[in-house]
């Protein structure tokens, strides 16, 4: 098929440089984008991309015209600023069949608090989290920004004189009250599990354990991954019951998750749902047996796929994307 393969960050250069505060982003953003478009061209399709920038940001009337010339879309875009989902809509109407979520899938997964609440409603385990503004007299918690994507200006709070300092610095960047919310700090191990949905199946992938920076800012710095047989059921269970009861999700969807020291897991939460491809894509892709890309497209598409299978071995992987395997046997 033909198919385009669209990513924010090296699209329009943000945090090219690497003294941008950003450059966290154009490393994952970059390392995304070439492993998916290498899997594609790897299965036979014919695969197109944004080039990267030189001096101009703006990307648009690149996107439109290849776009508009394929007849799949990947679109790899932070939620932050409403990129993922305008660049999905818009290449939608320019004819593309968007291999992603719905554009309302999209919007609820793009909020931090709107998700928390339809998963309560649901009746999926996930911290209490509330807009800011809102009364909050629940420590520690986690501030950050309502639509938000890579762990950007998140802090743990730990009282409301932590809660203002954070505050400030949301200030210094430019973010409003409005954008900012609160969610009860959650221990225990991160992890992540993602699944490629379609009409006919939402195939559940190796669930990976997050590594996340010590500094209370949350920063990702990669993963690993399979995880405990025990820590799989359940990330694979929970994750699941976080994306069954979310409509229009499709493509590849990343589920993240806290699995705490309970063995029953009663007290595992769903945290957050990336409704695009992750980071960990770069690790699943050393450990499978098969054409990630391809399959992730097929199911898609409505084909029926069989239980993905994985090598032998142990998989770590940092936040740019390189990734370290390690043969079992």
């Amino acid at each position: 098929m033909r198919a385009f393969v669209y990513e924010f960050a090296t699209a329009r250069g943000v945090g090219r440089d690497p003294n941008d505060i950003e450059h966290g982003l154009f490393l994952e953003g970059r390392a995304m984008r070439n492993a998916l478009v290498a899997d594609l061209a790897a299965a036979g399709h014919a695969v197109t991309t944004s080039p990267e920038p030189g001096e101009r940001t703006d990307d648009e009337p690149a996107f439109r015209e290849l776009a508009g010339a394929c007849e799949v879309a990947f679109v790899i875009a932070p939620e932050t600023g409403g990129w993922l989902f305008e660049r999905s809509r818009l290449a939608a109407e320019l004819g593309a069949r968007v291999i992603g979520p719905s554009l309302d899938a999209i919007r609820l997964c793009g909020s931090k608090s709107a998700l928390a609440h339809h998963w309560h409603e649901a009746g999926v385990r996930a911290p209490r989290t509330g807009r800011f503004g809102a009364k909050w007299d629940t420590f520690p918690a986690v501030l950050k920004p309502d639509h938000g994507a890579g762990s950007q200006d998140t802090y743990l709070v730990n009282s409301p004189a932590d809660v203002s300092a954070a505050h400030f610095e949301f200030h210094a960047a430019g973010v409003h009250d409005d954008e900012m919310a609160f969610t009860e700090f959650v221990p225990g191990r991160a992890a992540s599990v993602a699944f490629l949905c379609g009409p006919r199946q939402c195939v559940p992938l190796a669930p990976a354990f997050q590594n996340l920076s010590a500094d209370g800012r949350f920063h990702y710095e990669g993963g690993e991954l399979p995880i405990p047989p025990d820590l799989d059921a359940r990330a694979i269970a929970l994750g699941r019951a976080a994306t069954d009861c979310v409509p229009g999700l499709c493509g590849y969807v990343g589920v993240d998750l806290v699995l705490d020291d309970a063995e029953d897991g009663s007290c595992d939460c769903a945290i957050e749902i990336n409704p695009r491809l992750t980071t960990s894509y770069t690790g699943l892709r050393a450990l499978a047996d098969f054409n990630l890309a391809d399959a992730l497209l097929r199911v898609a598409l409505g084909e029926a796929i069989p239980e993905p299978r994985w090598k032998p071995g142990r998989v770590t992987f940092s936040a740019n994307g390189s990734a370290a395997f390690a043969h079992r046997s």
